[in-house]
């Protein structure tokens, strides 16, 4: 591999092979070259079990058990109402199962009525009932000796030898030394392991706190507390594995559903991708923070948190201390404002719909937009969903535009005539593979293939979003991320993320409060 300088050492970009020899030694390319590896093996048929992390303890499981019952026995009044009688029996069984609190009873009942219920002539009642068979069901086996027994642990080395061996490839062709790098690698897997382990948790869960931040976590302890040892430096390789993760998530940027989320989802989101992102830079360049810093916290606060700092930050090669940085802010700032949020609709009687565009919009990750809405309506979350879809398909958009407006300022900055050459030489190489697995699968698979692979690409994609954390935190020191920049840039987050509070509910109210518009059929 090429030596980095002191100074593209931080950065999310390692120094290029030059020619021909960039298509199969350079980052970018193998990251593409990879993640498209990886993608057609998938698609070909080649497809193994991912493991299982989700785990709730006895009491995480009684207080599901409580705050089903109503669901369940309203359930059954609406079924028997539309004249479902078999989706009504079992809830009624359900319903039995669960005044028994007997964990496995209640996963097997709930599991025959998320069965029934598919048969249902009722669109209401099949969806209903699927949905409350499969949320029940998973909690009931979501038990802790699962997560630890034979066949997941299998799941996890199985899954752990893949990574091994394609990202090997890649370390061989840069020219790494692959001995370390394989002797490293099961250390740096294990500790991503135990992060998805954490935020497998149903509690952790539902406050929307994602494993990137327990990976950081993990990583910093080690770096600042234990020390990392030289051996395992050559697998801590947080560009190569966020690059090739970046490149999978193409994979599930469907374009189909920002049409899916209807025009005044569409509207919003533009709405507030575009003002809140340069009102945020407009800020962060006020309070003196570098452009790289603007980009991340303006992409982070406007479009969707972690992955669109993670885009942003590979798009622009930027800093990856400030990335982690920005995305403790992300998941730190979300935590409250998903629990004050649903509050504040509630409170003052904003309307259901305008509640739920209101945290899609706003709230940056898609976990806690699905956990907040929830505590207002089932419509509430149903309009933030689609809100936050609408958001998330902005990222190669972004990403893209982000590319060539970092290349031609730079161009310009160093005195340097930006030719379509220069544009070429200076894109990241893996947007383009990003780009082109969204297109692939919005456009030329067959929906059923793009609905069966799309868990297990998302799986592969936690594993190396979980590995680049992981790494950033292994070669982090925890005063440079607490002192960064004399807390300005959390300044600036959290003003732009109050600015981006107060222009969605206005946008919310105009698009989905009747103001503009008739409000919309979402029940």
């Amino acid at each position: 591999m090429a030596e980095q300088s002191s100074d593209s050492g931080n950065k999310c970009v390692i120094e290029k092979p030059s020619g021909w020899s960039n298509l199969i030694r350079g980052e970018d390319w193998l990251a593409v070259w990879l993640g498209f590896l990886i993608i057609v093996l998938i698609l070909v048929g080649v497809r193994p079990k991912m493991p299982s992390f989700k785990w709730e303890t006895s009491g995480e499981f009684a207080t599901t058990v409580e705050k089903s019952k109503p669901k369940v026995e309203k359930f059954i009044t609406d079924a028997q109402a539309k004249g479902e009688t078999v989706s009504a029996e079992s809830a009624t069984a359900l319903k039995t199962a669960l005044d028994s609190g007997d964990r496995a009873a209640i996963g097997s009942a709930a599991k025959k009525l998320g069965e029934d219920a598919k048969g249902a002539k009722d669109a209401g009642v099949k969806k209903k009932g699927e949905d409350l068979g499969k949320k029940i069901s998973g909690s009931a086996g979501a038990l802790t000796e699962k997560v630890f027994s034979g066949e997941n642990l299998g799941k996890v080395v199985i899954i752990g030898i893949g990574f091994l061996i394609i990202s090997s490839i890649g370390i061989i062709l840069m020219g790494g030394n692959v001995g370390k790098f394989i002797i490293g690698f099961p250390v740096v897997y294990i500790l991503a392991n135990i992060s998805q382990f954490i935020s497998g948790n149903a509690t952790v869960n539902y406050y929307g706190l994602e494993y990137v931040i327990f990976a950081l976590i993990i990583g910093l302890f080690i770096s600042n507390v234990i020390g990392v040892p030289k051996w395992l430096m050559e697998a801590v390789r947080t560009e190569y594995f966020i690059k090739t993760g970046l490149v999978i998530l193409g994979a599930g940027i469907l374009f189909k559903e920002i049409l899916q989320g209807g025009a005044l989802g569409i509207v919003q989101a533009i709405c507030v991708v575009t003002v809140v992102w340069y009102a945020c830079y407009w800020l962060s360049k006020k309070l003196k923070l570098d452009d790289d810093f603007a980009a991340l916290l303006s992409s982070a606060v406007s479009i969707c948190g972690v992955s669109a700092a993670i885009a942003t930050c590979g798009a622009i090669e930027g800093d990856k201390k400030k990335l982690s940085y920005v995305t403790s802010l992300v998941l730190i700032v979300a935590v409250p404002m998903m629990i004050i949020m649903p509050w504040i609709v509630k409170a003052f009687g904003i309307p259901e719909l305008v509640g739920g565009a209101w945290l899609g919009g706003t709230l940056d990750t898609s976990g806690s937009v699905v956990a907040a809405g929830a505590l207002i309506s089932e419509p509430a979350m149903k309009t933030g969903v689609i809100v936050k879809f609408s958001q998330n398909v902005l990222i190669g958009v972004a990403a893209f535009i982000l590319s060539i407006w970092w290349t031609v300022k730079k161009g310009a900055a160093g005195g340097q005539k930006v030719s379509a050459g220069v544009i070429w030489d200076r894109f990241p190489k893996f947007v383009l593979g990003f780009i082109i697995a969204s297109i692939v699968f919005s456009f030329l698979l067959d929906p059923a293939t793009v609905k069966d692979t799309k868990g297990l690409l998302g799986g592969m994609r936690t594993v190396w979003f979980a590995l680049a954390f992981t790494s950033i935190g292994l070669e982090t020191r925890f005063t440079e991320l607490v002192g960064m920049e004399g807390g300005r840039p959390a300044a600036a987050f959290i003003i732009a993320q109050l600015f981006n509070v107060i222009w969605t509910l206005i946008l919310a109210y105009l698009l989905f409060g009747g103001v503009l518009f008739t409000v919309p059929d979402i029940k």
